[in-house]
């Protein structure tokens, strides 16, 4: 059977700069895998070839059985894979629910079906106070909020998070893990993050997948990579050396 997701050597580069170096990498549905790696190790540039903002120079990236490598994005969120950006940048001026509402209407023309679904995904997200509010007038961790909602609107079966906890204080951050593991739980979403907070790639992440200058140098259960020589070297430090 084949995976929910993989890449098969998947290789992008830019001019003479290799951005991403031949990555063969699964995830399982309903998984939540963990990405981490130093600046420019190419986690970004991995989630624009998923999604289609660059082409491959070469692989595949397979989804459900079917090769989208090469894919505009907008065929990529259509056929379920949705992400969110490190630099939250909503349409500031309309409304948190008129945010999400655009993003529904990935899945229907009906203006009725996309209020509904904007108006739950809003509550779900604990969003639906601001509801009627400018996104510009949002704080940080509500238009972090927002971003996964427009994320959520598409009604994606593969989730791809990009920083998401980034400049959040500690509360913002237990309260956006809880609802990374309910995003999970309760709408049976597959999840790959992009993530430095380690405290909340530990806890929410089945497997954690470590690339380095492009290339994957370890993979394995969250508590193992942490121990890996290679990780420590290259992104972790000493201080988990002992951990």
């Amino acid at each position: 059977m084949a995976p929910f997701f993989e890449t098969r050597d998947i290789h992008k580069q830019f001019g003479g700069i290799v951005a991403v170096r031949d990555l063969n990498m699964t995830i399982d549905e309903r998984e939540i895998v963990g990405l981490i790696g130093p600046n420019g190790a190419g986690k970004t540039t991995l989630f624009n070839v998923i999604t289609g903002v660059y082409a491959p120079k070469r692989g595949q990236i397979l989804f459900r059985g079917k090769n989208i490598a090469g894919l505009p994005p907008d065929k990529i969120c259509h056929l379920g894979i949705a992400r969110t950006f490190q630099i939250v940048m909503p349409f500031h001026t309309l409304t948190v629910f008129d945010n999400t509402k655009v993003a529904a209407f990935c899945r229907t023309t009906s203006h009725e079906k996309a209020a509904r679904s904007a108006t739950e995904i809003l509550r779900f997200l604990g969003l639906e106070d601001k509801a009627h509010i400018p996104a510009g007038h949002l704080t940080l961790a509500q238009k972090k909020r927002l971003e996964m909602a427009r994320a959520l609107a598409t009604e994606p079966k593969l989730l791809l998070l990009d920083e998401t906890l980034a400049g959040l204080n500690v509360t913002e951050i237990d309260g956006m893990i809880d609802t990374v593991q309910r995003i999970r739980a309760e709408r049976g979403v597959t999840i790959l993050a992009v993530e430095h907070v380690m405290r909340a790639v530990m806890k929410i992440s089945d497997r954690v997948v470590v690339l380095d200058e492009g290339q994957k140098i370890a993979e394995g259960p969250p508590q193992e990579v942490v121990q890996n020589p290679e990780v420590i070297k290259a992104y972790l430090g000493d201080e988990y050396a002992h951990t």
